[in-house]
């Protein structure tokens, strides 16, 4: 039997977390290079520390973005906020290290007359729903990402003006029956910009927006709140902690409510399974909970480099199934070609929409009109009910 009483935690950090920042530039050098070239590669990694950006990686796609690379970080980074003393968008160092990619590596992931295109890398993707929340995702991460949303939204529109770009907001919430009944324990911690705050002041800048976020009934005169718990938090971002991309990828997903293959999203063009295969684990589970063949559904793909097909697909319903796992899994793979060129073009990922997945989570938003997080649609429910 599934455990049906507990308490669950998940974490979410802000744009301006040093991961993000750094998740951030690498994804918008990819939208950049994806504007030029659709079949463009791209593998970007970038590290941030005090007044420094790093970027490096392997990249095929015009050169004309190659030479844009700083400005596209400082880009980011104005965008995000930063402006202080050790780490400030206008007068930081930027170095590029982007070279081109490996040739054995090409050869193995292009198609060609008679081959299919490869996946890019070997590896494991898993992709989860549930019916928990109206978006079929784990509550603790979804809340968790909206209440930073909420106070990245204040700060920036100039309403809490005192709060900096550095947050991280963590939710455990009790289950009853399976379900999310209340909030046990509140954590945020928020980078603030006038020193004399103390954690009480701070407590009274961002409570209203948590409340506003949450719903009314799982706050009560029993949930703890630690809010800045260490006390001042002023220095913050790369300044205060180096950041890296690709750090956050249980933030980026499902908050350890499911398992993760362990390989990171940002910076990554849609060849790499890493990356897209993930994509299309979220929305193929997503479609089988939405036609009610579930309430909740873990779905494994798995990949060789140069090869085109999935080495398998596992479906666990986690004893909520209405179909059988093994029809489930006949089923996912009779409805969507699970290529890498497949996934790509039936979710439409050759396309600068990656840039907006780098904060508050590559999974449970809505799907956007120019094709951003068209993996959350659920448009394949009536393929799948009819193939089982």
């Amino acid at each position: 039997m599934t455990r049906q009483n507990y308490v669950f935690t998940s974490e979410s950090v802000s744009e301006g977390h040093p991961d993000k920042v750094c998740d951030r530039i690498s994804d918008a050098v990819l939208d950049a290079f994806l504007a030029e070239d659709p079949q463009a590669r791209v593998a970007c990694e970038t590290f941030a520390t005090t007044d420094r950006v790093v970027i490096g990686g392997e990249v095929r796609g015009p050169a004309s973005v190659i030479q844009r690379v700083e400005e596209i970080a400082r880009a980011c980074v104005k965008d995000i906020g930063y402006e202080q003393k050790g780490f400030h968008w206008a007068n930081m160092t930027v170095d590029n290290f982007l070279h081109a990619q490996s040739a054995d590596i090409a050869q193995g992931v292009d198609g060609g007359e008679n081959k299919d295109e490869g996946a890019g890398d070997q590896g494991i993707m898993f992709g989860y729903a549930t019916t928990e929340t109206e978006a079929l995702m784990p509550a603790p991460i979804l809340y968790s990402h909206a209440i930073l949303q909420r106070l990245a939204e204040v700060r920036k529109n100039g309403i809490e003006s005192a709060l900096g770009p550095d947050a991280k907001s963590q939710l455990s919430l009790r289950y009853e029956n399976g379900k999310p009944v209340e909030a046990t324990s509140i954590v945020l911690s928020t980078q603030h910009l006038d020193e004399s705050l103390s954690s009480d002041d701070v407590r009274a800048i961002v409570e209203p927006y948590i409340r506003e976020i949450l719903p009314d009934s799982w706050i009560n005169g029993g949930t703890e709140w630690h809010v800045n718990p260490t006390g001042k938090f002023v220095i913050g971002g790369p300044d205060g902690d180096a950041g890296l991309t690709g750090r956050k990828i249980i933030v980026d997903t499902y908050g350890g409510a499911a398992p993760h293959g362990g390989g990171a999203f940002s910076g990554k063009d849609p060849t790499k399974v890493d990356r897209s295969a993930a994509y299309a684990a979220r929305y193929l589970a997503k479609n089988v909970v939405a036609a009610g063949m579930a309430e909740r559904c873990t779905l494994q793909l798995s990949y060789a480099i140069g090869v085109s097909r999935p080495l398998s697909i596992y479906v666990d319903t986690h004893g909520t199934g209405q179909v059988h796992e093994a029809e489930i899994e006949k089923a996912v793979d009779s409805v969507m070609d699970l290529t890498p060129r497949g996934i790509r073009e039936h979710l439409g990922m050759n396309k600068p929409i990656f840039q907006r997945t780098a904060a508050y989570g590559h999974f449970g938003r809505a799907p956007e009109a120019d094709g951003g997080f068209s993996w959350e649609r659920t448009d394949l429910v009536e393929a799948l009910k009819k193939a089982v």
